[in-house]
C-alpha cells in the first residue's frame, strides 16, 4: 500500500483526496489516511529530502525547506541544449555559410526558420554578427564561442569538409523534389 501511495503522490505532483487514494489502493478511507500519516512520520525522522504534506482532506508529496538551497543551485545552472533535427540542420546552415540571413537560410531550407534561428540563440550557439548593407538591413548571423566548445573544435575552419559527390547528389535531389512541387 505505501508504495503504492508513494507512487500515486509523487506522479500526480498536486494534492489528491484522501478518497481518491483510497479507491485507487483499493482500502477505505480511514486506513489509507492512518497508512498516509505513518509514512509522514517516517519521512519526517528519516534523512529524507521529501515530505507528505496533508492539506485539507488531501495529501501531497513535496521537497522538505531545508533541501531548497538544492534545488536553487540547480535551477541557475544553464541547461544543456536539446538539439532538434531542425536545429541541427539551422545551425549546419549557419556554421557552414556565415555570416548569413535568415532569408539565406530559409532559401536553403526551404522553409521558415525563425524558431530554429531563436532557439540557436538562446542556446548560445548562434549570435548576431551584424546588418547586411542591403534593403531592409537583414541581420547576419554566426556562431559563437560556445558552439566551438560544445563541437570540439577550435574554428570553423575544423568542421568537416562536405564532399563534393554527395553534395552534386543532393543538389539534384533537391531540384528534383523542387520540380516535383512545381509540377503539382
Amino acid at each position: 500500500m505505501e508504495a503504492a501511495i508513494e507512487a500515486i503522490l509523487f506522479t500526480m505532483g498536486e494534492a489528491v483526496e484522501v478518497s481518491r487514494l483510497a479507491k485507487a489502493i483499493g482500502q477505505d478511507t480511514e486506513t489509507t489516511r492512518k497508512v498516509i500519516r505513518n509514512m509522514m512520520l517516517r519521512y519526517e525522522a528519516e534523512d529524507r529530502g521529501i515530505k507528505i504534506i496533508e492539506l485539507d482532506k488531501s495529501f501531497q508529496m513535496c521537497t522538505k525547506q531545508e533541501c531548497y538551497e538544492y534545488l536553487i543551485n540547480l535551477a541557475i545552472q544553464p541547461k544543456t541544449a536539446h538539439l532538434t533535427d531542425v536545429m541541427l540542420e539551422t545551425l549546419s546552415i549557419i556554421a557552414y555559410k556565415q555570416p548569413v540571413t535568415k532569408v539565406e537560410i530559409e532559401k536553403i531550407r526551404g522553409v521558415k526558420s525563425d524558431f530554429a534561428v531563436n532557439k540557436l540563440v538562446e542556446y548560445n550557439l548562434v549570435k548576431e554578427l551584424g546588418r547586411l548593407d542591403a534593403p531592409g538591413r537583414p541581420i547576419l548571423f554566426g556562431t559563437t564561442e560556445d558552439f566551438l566548445r560544445q563541437f570540439g573544435v577550435q574554428s570553423t575552419e575544423e568542421l568537416p569538409s562536405i564532399n563534393p559527390v554527395k553534395m552534386e547528389d543532393f543538389k539534384v535531389e533537391v531540384e528534383e523534389e523542387m520540380q516535383l512541387k512545381l509540377d503539382v
